[in-house]
């Protein structure tokens, strides 16, 4: 048979065979069946160098022919093969490009963690350092070292969540922090005088109703120095309640008491009611929004700081009340009810909201 011959049969042999293959599998077992190193046409084509010139130009001309038609054949079939594959993957796999996009947030701040980042944010920019205690406390610095009596009302267990005592035990009791001050006589026994720092976190009292809970959060702001007086007091407190507001907001300060500061007062803040709804930095109305005060002496003795030496400040606002007023929120018993349809509302998506660490 002539080598023509032999060239026609591998021609029809392999077209044919690749014609049937099923997958990319064999189309690759054929490539290198007929093109690989060892293949049967890489084989004719090593022969060209033993042939004579004239049998070269007649028969290499019909072998690279043939290698570029196998190898046409072969690539033609593979795309064939992946498009065959592709045709049925979207058979069950398909996307509808009308269909609205899906929410980029999945989740939401919770108000009061927003609050409390601001406030937070607002006092570091004026130099407080954030200050953390247990949660459980001695009877001594949740109140004796606070300078609260024995008969104050704030110790009744009315008023107060004591840990259980079995009988006969005589120890002084523990309690549920009814404040976050334990931290600032912390603080001041660890770290001494100057000192300025904001003590945030849970604190508990037993009551409930729409403005109170049985927990509830606060932030306490303690400064300590040698010149520190109640000008200062009032400069921190009207800037702190202009850049959480946002706007200028006038305060008043009343004379009023409270044992662990001498002299103390209460802080109002302008506001009008419109329909049942506040609106702070406007209007003739006041209302309460924190206690304030030079820190009283014996406070700054039972923490180990010389009176004599030193002076200054504390106040004490409500994290919870503090959103009420800024985001409109009706009842504080909501911030605890787990309801996702109010969580969406009030939540915050994250860099949604700017604060002062923008």
């Amino acid at each position: 048979m002539e080598k023509g011959d032999d060239m026609d049969d591998l021609r029809d042999r392999y077209l044919g065979l690749i014609a049937e293959a099923g997958d990319e599998a064999g189309i690759e077992d054929l490539r290198v069946r007929a093109l690989g190193k060892k293949g049967e046409i890489s084989g004719l084509m090593k022969t060209l160098g033993g042939m004579t010139p004239e049998e070269r130009q007649e028969k290499g001309p019909k072998l690279n022919a043939l290698k570029s038609e196998i190898a046409d054949a072969l690539s033609a079939r593979k795309a064939s093969l992946a498009d065959a594959a592709l045709e049925e993957r979207l058979k069950t796999e398909w996307l509808d490009v009308t269909l609205p996009t899906r929410p980029a947030r999945q989740g939401t701040i919770h108000p009061i963690s927003q609050v409390t980042e601001e406030v937070t944010a607002i006092f570091a920019d004026m130099g407080f350092a954030v200050a953390e205690g247990p949660q459980i406390e001695s009877d001594w610095y949740n109140f004796d070292a606070l300078n609260i009596p024995g008969h104050h009302p704030a110790r009744a267990e009315m008023d107060t969540f004591y840990t259980h005592r079995a009988a006969g035990d005589d120890r002084p009791p523990h309690v549920l922090r009814t404040h976050t001050s334990p931290v600032q006589i912390r603080s001041m026994e660890q770290n001494g005088a100057p000192i300025r720092i904001i003590c945030p976190g849970r604190v508990y009292r037993a009551d409930y109703d729409q403005t109170h809970t049985p927990m509830f959060h606060q932030v306490e702001g303690l400064a300590i120095g040698t010149d520190i007086t109640m000008a200062n007091l009032k400069w921190v407190l009207e800037e702190f309640l202009s850049a959480f507001f946002g706007k200028p907001v006038k305060t008043r300060f009343r004379a009023s008491h409270f044992p662990f500061t001498e002299p103390s007062a209460e802080v109002d803040i302008q506001c009008s009611w419109e329909d049942g709804t506040v609106k702070v930095g406007e209007g003739d109305d006041w209302l309460e929004v924190l206690g304030s005060g030079m820190v009283h002496p014996k406070v700054l003795k039972n923490a180990g700081i010389d009176p004599e030496k030193y002076q200054g400040f504390a106040f004490g606002l409500g994290i919870d009340r503090l959103a009420m007023l800024k985001y409109g929120i009706p009842d504080l018993r909501a911030f605890f009810e787990s309801d996702l349809r109010w969580l969406k509302h009030y939540g915050f998506a994250a860099l949604d909201v700017p604060t002062l660490r923008e």
